[in-house]
């Protein structure tokens, strides 16, 4: 297993993780995660911006006996965002997507992306990382808490029709 910084030519293989992470999530919660048509299309120019970005982090875990496009069997993408001008933190690192195909899960592929997430914001300069985790999601909040997040807000959705 190598859990490596992505490159531009990463793009393709990660896109169909990018469509399973999609699926799980609009399964889940198809109000909160309503994603446009051809969501792997508007990821695959984001993605490819960020693996050039130096102020972004976007791993790619590959496993030599993957049958998966280039071995890859897990993906993380944060970015740096700017905060709120109203608080102290002036940015923050913001972990978008974790995603670790279903037959490669338990291997602590996602705890190492996680915390090499950690590092590389720690060498860019923010001093506080956050992320989004489904409310039900037990397994997702089990591996971020294992990693040194806590609960911070809730965040509630009203769907108005």
């Amino acid at each position: 297993m190598t859990i490596r910084p992505a490159q531009a030519q990463d793009v393709q293989a990660v896109l169909p993780l990018v469509a399973s992470i999609a699926a799980y999530h609009e399964q889940r919660d198809p109000q909160r995660y309503c994603y446009q048509p051809n969501v792997t299309e508007s990821y695959r120019n984001w993605l490819t911006q960020r693996a050039d970005d130096p102020t972004s982090v976007f791993l790619v875990a590959q496993h030599e006996s993957a049958q998966q496009p280039g071995g890859i069997v897990g993906f993380l993408i944060a970015t740096v965002e700017k905060e709120l001008s109203i608080y102290r933190v002036g940015k923050i690192g913001f972990i978008h997507d974790v995603w670790v195909e279903p037959d490669y899960r338990h291997e602590g592929i996602g705890r190492q992306m996680v915390m090499l997430a950690v590092e590389r914001f720690t060498t860019i300069g923010v001093s506080q990382i956050r992320l989004d985790v489904l409310a039900d999601n037990q397994p997702a909040q089990h591996l971020f808490n294992a990693c040194g997040f806590r609960s911070s807000t809730i965040t509630m959705l009203c769907e108005i029709k």
